[in-house]
């Protein structure tokens, strides 16, 4: 078996490398990085546009990320972490097209309305409490909020076409809003990488298994899908970026800090619409309230996008429960990754989580009727000839161990790394994509510490994000010049 070395295996063509492969060749331009993929193309799993239940997530209308507190208060705290990631994201993207390592940033992002609409007395009083509270902060000061049936009509005219004008309604909106093709970016990024002397991408290669040598680097056995050959390759230091694929590489490692993970798989489906007159009338992210039971990434959202250069409409997602850890996967997927480390919180997790089994089971189960009676509650006269089913991808919930409750069900992203920062894996899924930059941010502190902290390494993270060290969310003023500038080199409006 051939055998060869370098200094960092990414595993995974998604979006999670692309941004960690990227930040380290402007950091330490002389590493050798091998990028190894099981797919025959990049993004093609969670980052890609038709895959990824949420675009462009920066916590300006998505109801789950300010929940409401037993005393009826709105708690923003999560919006604000997000909001703040998503500035630290669009900085981090500024200086790639600025420094010209991609392209026009009208191939991955645009500028879309987000708006949240809620109807019924207790909603719109909620959402009259989250308005207050978002728009006392600079983050969200451009925010809007009515209750006005023509005001609303005028922000999205298909959300308010058919509705009784006496039903108690309410939206927020705010024009900062974008939509992010994650699938194009990591297209852009991974062109750039390939680009770069000692960068090697390789499609069809799948990571069958991964061993710590004595001197604690990683020997990392690998597959090509197209020959069926095998080689094998030592690294200092690997990062497991597979999406779903994540947790089974993880349990492969052996690290203590793995011990007690578990994955539950949640899939997804769109409406999407196929009527370009219809699709011409709505230009906004509208979000709702999530069922009773359902998982954060489920909220309901009458979604524009634009997906290779052609706008586009989508209403959902519906979930459904495959054992599968990724779209492209098998269904044993979820048995293989039980371990005795983890069966347990597993266990407790699924005691403990009856409502969201309960909501599965009943989106498993809609019909055609059921979903498009769910699309008429955000978009009255849709009719069932202008939509179509589009399955969407595979999210993995983590599980983790819990001393009180035995395991929990995680609805964010987590990284779990080794003690010496020689492996590190992304596990979860929302709002991740988004988030990447602030993510691998972390994980390059906790990986490469005495790299990281050396003024090499500070001074270009300041010229790669202006607002690095510094709090967005605390500094108005910087806030406002950090938005202004992505602003123009992003072309937003």
């Amino acid at each position: 078996m051939k055998t060869t070395e370098t200094d960092i295996v990414l595993i995974g063509a998604g979006i999670m490398s692309a941004t960690l492969g990227t930040f380290l060749k402007e950091l330490q331009p002389d590493l050798n990085i091998e990028i190894y993929e099981t797919l025959d193309a990049v993004a093609e799993e969670s980052s890609a546009a038709w895959n990824n239940a949420g675009t462009g997530h920066s916590a300006l209308c998505e109801l789950n990320y300010t929940p409401k507190r037993a005393d009826g208060s709105v708690d923003i705290s999560k919006a604000l972490h997000i909001t703040e990631s998503f500035e630290v994201s669009r900085q981090f993207w500024s200086y790639l097209i600025e420094s010209g390592a991609i392209g026009s940033p009208d191939s991955f992002i645009h500028s879309i309305p987000h708006m949240s609409f809620v109807w019924g007395d207790e909603n719109v009083a909620y959402l009259q409490k989250r308005f207050d509270a978002m728009h006392a902060h600079h983050f969200y000061k451009e925010m809007e909020f009515s209750t006005d049936f023509d005001k609303i009509s005028e922000w999205a005219p298909l959300v308010m076409e058919g509705r009784d004008k006496s039903e108690k309604v309410a939206a927020n909106r705010i024009s900062i809003g974008t939509d992010v093709n994650f699938g194009a970016l990591t297209h852009n990024l991974f062109d750039y990488l390939k680009k770069r002397p000692g960068v090697k991408l390789r499609l069809s290669h799948e990571v069958t298994h991964l061993h710590r040598l004595p001197d604690n680097r990683w020997q990392v056995k690998i597959k090509n899908n197209h020959t069926g050959s095998h080689k094998e390759v030592h690294a200092k230091f690997v990062f497991i970026g597979a999406g779903g694929g994540a947790l089974p590489l993880l349990e492969k490692s052996h690290i203590p800090e793995a011990k007690g993970f578990g994955g539950f798989p949640v899939s997804g489906q769109w409406l999407r619409c196929t009527n370009p007159e219809v699709i011409a009338r709505h230009h906004a992210k509208v979000y709702g309230q999530a069922s009773v039971g359902a998982p954060p990434m489920s909220v309901p959202h009458l979604d524009t996008r634009v997906i290779n250069g052609k706008q586009e409409l989508l209403f959902g997602p519906y979930a459904g429960f495959s054992s599968k850890f990724l779209k492209e996967g098998s269904y044993l997927d979820l048995p293989l990754s039980i371990r005795a480390g983890n069966i347990w919180p597993m266990i407790e997790t699924g005691l403990h989580n009856i409502p969201l089994t309960k909501y599965l089971v009943k989106q498993v189960l809609q019909s055609n009727d059921d979903r498009m009676h769910e699309l008429r509650a955000y978009f009255p006269n849709a009719r069932n000839e202008d939509w179509e089913l589009k399955v969407a991808g595979q999210r993995v919930q983590v599980i983790k161990k819990d001393e009180h409750e035995g395991g929990v069900l995680e609805f964010g992203t987590e990284v779990v790394s080794a003690a010496d920062g020689s492996i590190a894996a992304l596990l979860g899924a929302s709002p991740g994509a988004s988030t990447s930059v602030s993510i691998m941010l972390g994980l390059m502190a906790t990986c490469f510490k005495g790299q990281f902290h050396s003024q090499q390494w500070q001074d270009k993270l300041k010229q790669m994000i202006p607002s690095y060290g510094q709090s967005l969310a605390d500094n108005e003023k910087l806030c406002d010049e950090v938005r202004s500038r992505t602003k123009q080199i992003l072309g937003l409006k």
